[in-house]
C-alpha cells in the first residue's frame, strides 16, 4: 500500500520530473560549453515506473515519500580524462544547490584489496535564482542526481550492470578475480591517460617559454613548437619586403603546411629554421623580384616568404628540379604542373644566380 501511494506520486509527477530533466539537461550543457569544456557525453533520464517499482520492492522501507528518493531524474556527465571529473563538479557546484549529505563521491570508497566501479554523485536542486516556474514552485525542491564519470569507469559500470556482477556470492571466485583485473587495467589506464595529457601540456608550455625567449637551438622542431614559433611572426619582414615589389596587399594564410617540408630538409631545431631565414632571405628576395617582375600582382600571400625560403634552401642543398617538384607535391598534391612549375623556378634561380648550373 505504501509503495503504491509513492507510485501514484511518481504518476502525478511526470511531466514535471521531464521538465527537470530538460532544465537540468540545458543548463549543463550552457555551462560546459561556457566554460569551453569538450565531455564525451551528457545524457539525462527520469526512472521508469517499471525500474521504480523494482526499486521500492527492494528498498521500499527505506522510503517515507517520493522526495526521499533522489534519483528519480538522474544526468550524467561523461568525461574524456579523470582530472575533468573534479573540474566538472566545480561547475555543477555553482550550477546548482548541493545536497551534501547525500552526495557520494565513490572514487573514495574502493576497498584496498579491489578495484571496482568508480564515479562522483551529487544530490542535487534547481535554485530559483537559475530556474523558477511560479505554477510550479516544487521544481526548486524536488531533488535529481548528477553523476561524474570517465568514459573508461562509464565502460566498466556498463560491464558490470550487464554481467550481473554485484556481490562475491553471485559469481565465482575465477569470474570475479578476472572482472577485478580488468577494472584494475581500465583504471591504471585513466590514470596514465591523465598523466599523459598533463606531461604533454607542460612540454608545450615549456617550448612556448623556450621559443618566446629565443633560446632556438634548444627547441626541438616538431608541430607545436612550429606553431609557436609561426606566432611570432618570423617571416614578416620579408613577406612585406616581397609584397613591396608590386606594391602588393600582404593576404594572410598560415606557414604550417611548410612544415613537413623542413622536416624533409632535415631540420631538427627551430634554430635550424631560424638559420635558414638568416642564410637565405637575400635569396628568397631576389627570386620573387624575377617571380613578380611584370606581374601586376596586387596580393601575395604571407607564407611566399617561407615558400621561397625553402626553393632557396633546396636549390643550395643541391636538389634540384626534382627536390621542388617534392616540395609541391607536398603542399599542393600530385599534379603535372609541379614539373613545370618546378622548371620555371628553377630557371628563374639561375637568372638571380642563385645556382650556376644545370639540373
Amino acid at each position: 500500500m505504501h509503495c503504491e501511494m509513492i507510485l501514484d506520486e511518481y504518476r502525478e509527477r511526470l511531466p514535471l520530473y521531464r521538465k527537470i530533466r530538460e532544465v537540468v539537461l540545458g543548463q549543463l550543457q550552457q555551462t560546459l560549453k561556457e566554460n569551453g569544456m569538450v565531455v564525451t557525453g551528457i545524457e539525462g533520464r527520469v526512472k521508469t515506473e517499471k525500474s521504480l517499482s523494482g526499486k521500492l520492492e527492494l528498498k521500499g522501507t527505506k522510503y517515507r515519500t517520493i522526495d526521499d528518493i533522489t534519483d528519480i531524474v538522474g544526468v550524467r556527465i561523461i568525461t574524456f580524462f579523470s582530472d575533468e571529473v573534479d573540474k566538472i563538479a566545480a561547475l555543477v557546484e555553482k550550477l546548482f544547490d548541493i545536497d551534501w549529505d547525500n552526495s557520494v563521491d565513490k572514487r573514495k570508497m574502493l576497498e584496498i584489496d579491489r578495484f571496482g566501479y568508480m564515479s562522483l554523485h551529487y544530490i542535487c536542486r534547481i535554485p530559483a535564482a537559475l530556474y523558477s516556474d511560479a505554477e510550479h514552485p516544487e521544481m526548486n525542491q524536488i531533488r535529481f542526481e548528477v553523476q561524474m564519470r570517465t568514459a573508461l569507469q562509464h565502460v566498466w559500470a556498463n560491464m558490470q550492470h550487464d554481467t550481473g556482477y554485484k556481490s562475491e556470492v553471485e559469481i565465482p571466485i575465477e569470474h570475479q578475480r578476472s572482472l577485478n583485473r580488468l577494472a584494475g587495467i581500465l583504471e591504471l589506464a585513466d590514470e596514465q591517460f591523465s598523466r599523459i595529457r598533463k606531461e604533454i601540456n607542460d612540454y608545450r608550455r615549456n617550448v612556448q617559454s623556450l621559443v618566446a625567449s629565443g633560446n632556438f637551438d634548444e627547441v626541438p622542431l616538431d608541430g607545436d613548437t612550429f606553431r609557436s614559433y609561426c606566432e611570432l611572426r618570423p617571416f614578416q619582414r620579408l613577406a612585406e619586403k616581397i609584397a613591396t615589389i608590386n606594391q602588393a596587399e600582404l593576404y594572410e594564410d598560415s606557414p604550417m603546411p611548410y612544415y613537413k617540408i623542413l622536416l624533409r630538409l632535415n631540420m631538427k631545431t627551430i634554430g635550424d629554421v631560424e638559420r635558414m631565414r638568416a642564410e637565405c632571405s637575400e635569396g628568397a628576395y631576389q627570386l620573387a623580384l624575377i617571380q613578380l617582375a611584370g606581374t601586376g600582382l596586387d596580393i601575395v600571400a604571407y607564407s611566399v616568404a617561407l615558400q621561397n625560403l625553402c626553393i632557396v634552401k633546396i636549390l643550395k642543398m643541391g636538389y634540384g628540379t626534382a627536390g621542388l617538384i617534392h616540395m609541391f607535391e607536398a603542399i599542393y598534391g600530385e599534379s603535372d604542373y609541379n614539373a613545370t612549375r618546378a622548371e620555371r623556378i628553377y630557371q628563374q634561380a639561375v637568372r638571380s644566380n642563385l645556382i650556376t648550373t644545370n639540373p
